[in-house]
């Protein structure tokens, strides 16, 4: 067995000890380029230089390392300030969580799975909750409120990394191909919103975000009065 701290395996200088930190922030660098389904504990000793078995010290297991990792990408997401009204509060948190989890894509499947969460994803619900209870939901209300807006963030981001272009160049090569495989004047609305919306100069799907997420924030009404 290698151990978890002294020289590296080619000689040179001594590594950082090994700790739960390390073991999950390496777990989630190889999520990040790999994906879930390739997070062996062998796949993140080999990075950090040591023995699959060597994690078990600070790991209980893969398990263990998923609730570690839910619980780094949700530490990204930016929480809501106490003294900003709940509209703006639960707008900030929605863009800051979709880029936590473009950053993460694998994190998606498993931000909500967990059953023993980690203290950034506890301080993380009790500040969303509370951001809306302050700004005069219900408990119903402030749940009715939370499902709805990450139905949304889960949703749109999974479609988002479903994409098959990442950049403006890809779209116009994706869609100017299908245009021209169609045939002509077959799906007329579809061959009109193609032309005249998403081919247009300066059009970015990620701007389908703040837009419906603008549409959900204004339909949701607090029904108590907002606390002092």
């Amino acid at each position: 067995m290698v151990p978890s701290t002294g020289k590296g395996r080619r000689g040179g200088s001594a590594r950082p000890p090994l700790s739960r930190e390390r073991v999950i922030r390496t777990a989630v660098a190889v999520a990040d380029e790999k994906g879930s389904a390739a997070l062996t504990m062998r796949a993140i000793a080999e990075p950090l230089g040591v023995e699959a078995m060597s994690l078990y010290h600070h790991v209980a297991g893969r398990e263990d390392i998923l609730d570690g990792m839910v619980d780094a990408v949700f530490a990204e997401i930016d929480l809501p300030p106490r003294d900003t009204d709940w509209k703006t509060a639960m707008r900030d948190r929605a863009l800051s969580a979709r880029a936590a989890l473009r950053r993460h894509p694998w994190a998606i499947g498993l931000m909500d799975s967990r059953s023993r969460p980690g203290p950034a994803t506890l301080r993380h619900h009790d500040a969303v909750i509370g951001a809306l209870r302050a700004g005069g939901f219900s408990v119903p209300m402030a749940a009715h409120a939370v499902s709805l807006i990450d139905s949304y963030l889960y949703g749109f981001v999974l479609q988002e990394l479903s994409l098959p272009f990442t950049g403006a160049a890809e779209l116009d090569e994706v869609a100017g191909a299908i245009l021209r495989d169609m045939p002509a004047d077959a799906y007329p609305h579809l061959t009109e919103l193609a032309t005249e919306h998403v081919l247009k100069p300066g059009y970015d799907y990620a701007d389908e975000f703040p837009f419906g997420l603008t549409c959900i924030l204004d339909a949701l009404r607090p029904d108590e009065p907002a606390n002092a």
